[in-house]
């Protein structure tokens, strides 16, 4: 047929309606039917014949719970179970590592195994390391899976599925892998703390050396200025520094106080309080009062050439010069006091200077004190907090207990995994069935024919006037003539 027809063989005309091809595709499959079933058969049971002729492999199946209860030789805290998730999931892939399964390889002595030593011969002609050979293969055969503790949220559980032929070593190497995760757990962390602990020491002698150079500078330095930076020389020189500045401030009023009254006593020294208030000079007026009292009365009585009132007026003029000496006095002593004044504000001011900067400088030297302190101090607390995290290491260098332990063991396996022959049946027969179509389908893409009525009208685009029949031939024309002539339809022509 020319490609016309091909094309038209699998699909509707292209008039047509989808019900002609799934009419046309059902004829395919009565026409074809043997094929189809000679396909289905074969599949099934070639299926069904590797499954009985397929080696048995056995599970094992072990598990390991990790704990998310804080270690109490890591000191770990409840915080640390927020990220316990993560380290479930990180144990799972330490599981299914290379160095995990080299080391089950070991343990179970399958490096020494004749028969899988001639394998490692033949297939790698003695070259390379069994040992790694071996735990590739033995990780293509794991399944490390976690177990779901609440719907999606995985839980602490771990799973630890080994396939082999052998049903017991199935399970060896399944507890192995329990055990032998369990045990390098252990070692990383030893391993780990190990490393601190090296790295602590190393830390540690280093701190030790620097303090001891920052305790021998404190120590020269106080040496030589005399003072420490906790000692109380600095407050007692602040306490001098104080009282100075409170005495040069009374010095200062004093002398202002002197000098005012100097002022005054330049001008009128006679209404100064000091010559008011003085009892010789206040006896010497009372007296110089009385004087001139009967200085008066002469005067009144005898007149002013008598004698007596020359020896009254004698007496009167003796008590204002004593007045007036003793007013003077009084007038040179507060001179010199705001003098004395003077010089005494002078000379605290001074002292209160020097006192000043022997605090500067005794601040300064006791802040240096205080510095080369500070740095002892540090010193020492990095070294205490180095020897706290060395002994913590080296308590977890020494431990022999981790926070995965064995749930439950492998038994031996009594069923195989594989092959299942339901499993591989139902397989077979949905794969036959599809398998079978499809033969018969390409075996009408390869052989094209022209089955129904409505496909000869689009392949040749004019009606059809008439059909004829099977024609039977042979014996079927002697025992049937009569069925010839109703194939004929008059109707159609």
């Amino acid at each position: 047929m020319d490609a016309l027809d091909q094309n038209s063989a699998f699909g509707a005309p292209a008039t047509g309606k989808s019900t002609i091809s799934l009419q046309y595709f059902l004829t395919v499959l009565r026409a074809r039917w043997r094929l189809a079933c000679y396909v289905f058969a074969g599949v099934v049971a070639f299926a069904v014949l590797a499954t009985l002729i397929w080696p048995p492999r056995y599970d094992g199946l072990a598990s390991v719970v990790v704990d998310a209860s804080p270690d109490p030789v890591a000191n770990t805290t409840a915080a640390v179970s927020l990220l316990m998730q993560d380290y479930v999931t990180t144990q799972v892939d330490v599981i299914a590592s290379e160095r995990v399964a080299q080391r089950v390889v070991q343990a179970v002595k399958l490096d020494k195994d004749p028969e899988w030593v001639e394998k490692w011969r033949k297939k790698n002609h003695g070259e390379g390391d069994i040992t790694v050979w071996l735990a590739d293969y033995l990780l293509k055969k794991l399944t490390v899976t976690q177990t779901n503790a609440t719907g999606n949220h995985p839980g602490n559980v771990i799973d630890i599925a080994v396939r082999w032929p052998n049903p017991k070593m199935a399970a060896d190497l399944a507890n192995a892998f329990a055990q032998v995760a369990i045990d390098t757990n252990i070692e990383l962390k030893v391993q780990q703390a190990k490393q601190y602990g090296d790295w602590f020491i190393k830390r540690s002698r280093e701190l030790h050396a620097e303090l001891e150079q920052k305790q021998k500078l404190l120590s020269d330095f106080e040496r030589t200025t005399g003072i420490t930076a906790t000692d109380e020389k600095l407050d007692v020189e602040n306490n001098r520094l104080t009282e100075l500045s409170t005495a040069l401030v009374n010095i200062q009023s004093e002398r202002q106080d002197s000098q005012s009254r100097q002022t005054k006593a330049s001008i009128d020294y006679e209404s100064l309080p000091e010559v008011l208030s003085n009892p010789t000079i206040a006896t010497l007026k009372s007296e110089l009062s009385e004087a001139e009292a009967k200085q008066s009365d002469v005067a009144g009585q005898l007149g002013r050439n008598h004698p007596d009132y020359q020896a009254a007026a004698a007496t009167v003029k003796n008590l204002r010069d004593r007045i007036a000496q003793e007013s003077a006095k009084i007038a040179n002593s507060l001179d010199t006091t705001a003098h004395v004044n003077v010089k005494r504000e002078n000379e605290l001011r001074a002292a209160l200077d020097e006192q000043r900067k022997k605090v500067l400088e005794l601040k300064h030297e006791h802040d240096q004190a205080a510095i080369l302190d500070g740095d002892v101090s540090a010193v020492q607390a990095s070294l205490d907090a180095v020897n706290q995290r060395l002994a913590q290491s080296s308590l977890e260098s020494q431990t022999h207990q981790t926070n995965i332990v064995l749930l439950t063991s492998a038994p031996i396996p009594i069923e195989p995994a594989s092959p299942k022959l339901l499993l591989n049946l139902g397989l077979g027969l949905f794969v036959g069935l599809f398998a079978g179509i499809g033969a018969a389908i390409w075996m009408e893409s390869r052989d094209p024919r022209v089955r129904h009525d409505a496909e000869l009208m689009a392949i040749l685009g004019v009606p059809m006037l008439g059909k004829i029949g099977p024609i039977p031939t042979g014996s079927q024309v002697r025992k049937k003539p009569d069925r010839l002539l109703p194939n004929l339809d008059p109707s159609r022509i």
